[in-house]
């Protein structure tokens, strides 16, 4: 089987393009507001991550079968993937969080101390990436987003 012949590793991206294309129009919904941004994020709603690894493991169960040794390798890093997503990934953003809060309030500290003139907010203070990982909501759905592609491609395409 060719790589472009390849229907799972082409849907598990796909599945990635979809989920991350979705961000934009639910973030719209919750905030009245495009970010387009969310297009190259990690983070958010739906998780990019279960939606590729389901789409690719509901693939390689339609193509070896559901009851294959590789179905069930895919199967368990698929689990594997998405527990890392919503809990240690997740907990991650959390501590960044954590410290930001942290580091402002150093540098509020130092500023008074100090009177850094001549220095911006932007120069003082960089933010640590708190959108780590994913809500278990945010993982539920980006997996059955990928479940159900690849169910539809094999039910309507393949």
């Amino acid at each position: 089987m060719g790589l472009l012949h390849n229907t799972p590793l082409l849907l598990g991206l796909f599945a990635i393009v979809f989920a991350q294309f979705l961000k934009v129009p639910i973030s719209f919904v919750m905030t009245k507001k495009i970010n387009w941004g969310l297009l190259t994020s990690t983070g958010g709603m739906p998780s990019s991550h279960s939606a590729a690894v389901t789409s690719i493991a509901t693939a390689v169960g339609f193509e070896t079968g559901f009851e294959s040794p590789t179905f069930a390798v895919a199967t368990m890093l698929a689990g594997i993937v998405m527990y890392d997503a919503s809990h240690v990934r997740f907990q991650a953003g959390q501590h960044a969080a954590a410290l930001n809060e942290i580091r402002h309030d150093l540098h509020i500290f130092f500023s008074e101390i100090k009177r850094w003139p001549g220095k911006n907010e932007e120069e003082k203070i960089q933010e640590l990436k708190t959108l780590l990982g994913h809500k278990k909501s945010e993982v539920f759905i980006g997996g059955l987003s990928g479940i159900l592609l690849s169910i539809f491609v094999y039910a309507f395409i393949a």
